[in-house]
């Protein structure tokens, strides 16, 4: 263990744990929602720990509180966690071994991925991956457990504010990597500008994934670099 903590170092400690408490606040989010939405107790802490992916739980239970059929909801979740095959594949750069990828692979979220892929070597993203995804397999959880808790008093999860938390640590997470390449930035500037597009007229959680379709602006500039 300790030697783990020598290889990701203090500040890298520091962005993992503000992640894990981010995605705790969120977790209290969702499970208000989903109190509100007559999940039992059991059932909020059961989706959180299974599916370990806090948009797609959340259209879940966003589809059915308006009373969406379940099959759709199942749906919705599956079409919006789509994005972690493409997060998988990055994450195989630096899990080696088919063991692994396997234990590995319920770790594999945004949050996750992007620390690690931030990660000066290998090995650090090896340690960085591990550490950040069983943060996040441990908050997730736990917010959703006093989300539910919660829930029994407060009915309307927006009054708490906190779901402003997780994007403002998202933004200052990725900062570092928009100043370093202009490509970065102008991806960025146009998911951005996607994602925001598309959250007053697509479900809930899906307007992310359509601000991956700016990754598009990057095959031009890679395909220049390769010649």
């Amino acid at each position: 263990m300790r030697s783990v903590w020598r290889t990701l170092g203090a500040a890298r400690i520091r962005d993992i744990a503000a992640v894990g408490a981010s995605v705790c606040m969120i977790g209290i989010s969702y499970g208000v929602t989903a109190h509100d939405a007559g999940f039992a107790l059991w059932q909020i802490i059961a989706l959180a720990v299974l599916v370990l992916g806090a948009s797609s739980e959340l259209l879940f239970v966003g589809v059915l509180a308006a009373g969406g059929a379940p099959a759709l909801a199942v749906l919705a979740g599956l079409v919006v966690n789509a994005r972690n095959a493409a997060y998988g594949m990055r994450a195989g750069a630096f899990l080696h071994g088919r063991r692994t990828r396997l234990a590995g692979a319920h770790l594999v979220n945004d949050e996750s991925v992007a620390l690690a892929t931030a990660a000066p070597t290998p090995e650090t993203a090896r340690a960085t991956f591990w550490a950040s995804g069983v943060t996040i397999m441990v908050s997730w959880p736990l917010g959703a457990f006093v989300g539910a808790t919660l829930g029994q008093v407060v009915h309307e999860p927006a009054v708490l504010g906190l779901d402003a938390v997780f994007p403002a640590v998202l933004l200052a997470l990725v900062l570092p990597a928009l100043r370093r390449d202009t490509t970065t930035r102008v991806c960025a500037l146009a998911g951005g500008c996607l994602a925001v597009a598309g959250a007053p007229v697509l479900p809930a959680g899906v307007a992310p994934l359509v601000a991956l379709l700016a990754v598009l602006v990057s095959i031009p500039s890679t395909m220049r670099s390769r010649r």
